[in-house]
C-alpha cells in the first residue's frame, strides 16, 4: 500500500478550495442561541426556584397547614440535588478559569 504525502509540491493543495471568507466572526449572528450567560441564569433561577418551594413546604408544615411529608421530602431532595450539580458546575468552570490563567503565551 502506497501513502502519498501532500503539501507543497505534491500537487495536493494544503488549503481546501472554495470555502467562503468569513468576515468579522464578532458581528457572526446565529439565531435561537442563547449566550452562556444567560443560560447560567436560567439554570440559576431555576434553583433558586426550586429551594423556594421547598422552603414554603416546610414553612407550610410547621404552620399546620396540609402538606403531604413525602411531597415535601421529594422537594426538598429536588432541591438538595440541583444545589449540589449547580456547585459541581461551578467548581468546573473555575478549574477551567484557573487553568486558562495558568497557560503561559
Amino acid at each position: 500500500m502506497r501513502i502519498n504525502a501532500f503539501g507543497v509540491g505534491s500537487g495536493i493543495p494544503l488549503n481546501p478550495p472554495n470555502l467562503p471568507q468569513v468576515g468579522n466572526l464578532d458581528q457572526i449572528e446565529v439565531e435561537g442561541v442563547e449566550d452562556f450567560g444567560s443560560m447560567m441564569v436560567k439554570a440559576l433561577q431555576s434553583v433558586n426556584g426550586m429551594q423556594q418551594d421547598a422552603r414554603q413546604m416546610q414553612n407550610d408544615l410547621m404552620s399546620g397547614k396540609p402538606v403531604e411529608f413525602h411531597n415535601l421530602m421529594v422537594e426538598m431532595e429536588k432541591a438538595s440535588t440541583a444545589m449540589t450539580l449547580t456547585m459541581q458546575v461551578r467548581n468546573k468552570i473555575l478549574e477551567a478559569y484557573q487553568e486558562v490563567a495558568r497557560t503561559q503565551i
